[in-house]
């Protein structure tokens, strides 16, 4: 809550009363000072931003390209990999390269 002065329209700040000791709404710039009697607060709730995924979340590996990779799991063997490329560098840089392998799923990248 933001509260203004009367007489010349700058914000006021809480401060002590000098002659009650209470809070009191205070003008930095001129003479106004209103005395608080009761308790002045303001309670919101605010509701968090959904925070988007920046690499495609659960769509992201439908409709890629797939070639033939080999998978890093050495469980695996894996032959073929999805594949999709994202500049999240520089320009300058070279592409980030993002796999998953089309036998188990596992991901990896390359610069």
């Amino acid at each position: 809550m933001l509260l203004f002065c009367p007489t010349c329209s700058n914000s006021l700040i809480v401060s002590r009363h000098p002659s009650t000791g209470r809070n009191a709404l205070n003008c930095p710039t001129c003479p106004y000072i209103y005395p608080l009697t009761y308790r002045l607060f303001e309670r919101r709730n605010i509701r968090r931003k959904e925070v988007d995924d920046i690499l495609g979340g659960e769509g992201s590996w439908d409709n890629v390209d797939n070639t033939a990779v080999q998978c890093p799991d050495e469980v695996c063997g894996g032959d073929r990999a999805y594949f999709y490329m994202v500049q999240i560098r520089s320009a300058d840089e070279p592409m980030t390269t993002f796999y998953k392998c089309m036998k188990c799923g596992h991901k990896w990248r390359e610069n």
